[in-house]
Order: structure tokens, then sequence, then C-alpha cells
């Protein structure tokens, strides 16, 4: 069975591009993203790579730290990486783990033998400082990962984390958010000082709390 939202994300020691690393250790107190690619060379992953790449700041704001894997061995990543920067314009600075012996692959659940029973399938795994699967999203090979889209999420979840609301359908960082049923409204008035916008009991409005 696979890992599920709550779960705590397991731990591993891996050979990189960026050295040997502890999955903890790298992430300490970070959040961090897990991303899997079924392997090197391959057109659609190149772009992703590009992109995490390109992203790196917006990821560094965030507190994210990033890792990527394929089960194809170190040497063939370190050329792989040659080419990404060359053809996506960019500096890939971040680990990409060698998992020959598919041991982050199984301990992730990211081989799918009804898509191959030797590649991984394209995952992606957010997990929060305290090392438990925030979100899980799996892509076929032929569509690339809306980068976009998982910095909205961790937008998200961090919001989530540090205030006590949550999300509405297509949100963007800016906002209005939405106060978790848990909160009553009495203490919602108290806690959201930029105002509450009261739709239903359950259903109450707030301008997003970490945005002047």
């Amino acid at each position: 069975m696979g890992l599920r939202l709550g779960d705590i994300a397991p731990n591993f020691q891996a050979t990189t591009t960026e050295g040997e690393i502890d999955f903890y250790e790298y992430l300490g107190n970070s959040w961090g993203i897990l991303f899997s690619h079924p392997a090197d060379y391959t057109p659609v992953c190149t772009t992703e790579l590009g992109k995490t790449a390109a992203l790196k700041e917006e990821f560094r704001k965030r507190n994210v730290k990033v890792l990527a894997v394929s089960v194809d061995p170190i040497d063939k990543h370190r050329g792989w990486v040659k080419d990404i920067n060359e053809t996506q314009k960019v500096n890939v600075e971040f680990p990409i783990i060698a998992d020959p012996d598919r041991k982050v692959a199984d301990l992730y659940d990211m081989i799918h033998p009804n898509s191959s029973e030797n590649f991984t399938v394209r995952s992606l795994f957010v997990i929060g400082p305290d090392k438990k699967i925030k979100l899980t999203i799996t892509y076929p090979a032929s569509t690339g990962r809306n980068f976009v889209e998982v910095l909205r999420v961790i937008d998200s979840l961090q919001l989530t984390a540090n205030y006590s609301v949550a999300t509405p359908a297509d949100w963007k960082n800016g906002e209005d958010v939405i106060v978790v049923p848990a909160v009553s409204t009495e203490d919602a008035v108290k806690k959201f000082p930029k105002g509450l916008n009261v739709v239903k009991p359950y259903l109450r409005y707030t301008p997003q709390p970490n945005v002047d």
C-alpha cells in the first residue's frame, strides 16, 4: 500500500549529484519536495528539472528544499544535468538521487507495474517540517508537472499550518481565505482583525493573514 496523507515520510540515505545525503538531515526544519522521473535523458523530465532550477528563489522564499530521483546511476545523472543546464538555460543545484537498486522508489511506491515494471512513475510528494506527507500527485509520463500549481499548494499548506485557514477553489496567493471549521466565529473575529465575511455559519472568509 502506498503512502497516504499524514503518513511519516520514510527516511533514507542516498547517493546524489550533490554527494551523499541523509534525507531527514538534508531537509532539516524545511519543507521538502521529492519528485521522481521515469529515466534520464527524457524530454519531459528535462523540462521539469529545468523549471525546478529556474524556480530556485521561489522555493527558497517558502523554505522548501527539493530533490529529484530516478532509477538511473549517478554517472548518467551527471551527464544529464549538463544537458539540462544547456537546453533549459539554468544551473541545476539541487540533488538528483541515483536509485539503481530502487530503494527510494520502493519506499515511496514509485514503481507502478501497470505503467512500468522498471521505471518510476512521475510522482511528487510535499513533506512538512514534521516529516509528514502533506501532498501526493502522480502524473502520466506524457504530461509535464504544473509548477505554478505546486507553488500554489505549498502556499496553501503553509497558510493552514500557520493561521488556521483553508483556501477555496482556484485560490491564488493574496486572495481571501476560509476560516477552518475548528475556529468558532467568535474566536475568528478576534483571531482575524482584518475582518470576517460570514456567508454561512460554516463558510467564513477573511483576507489572507500574511499579506499587508
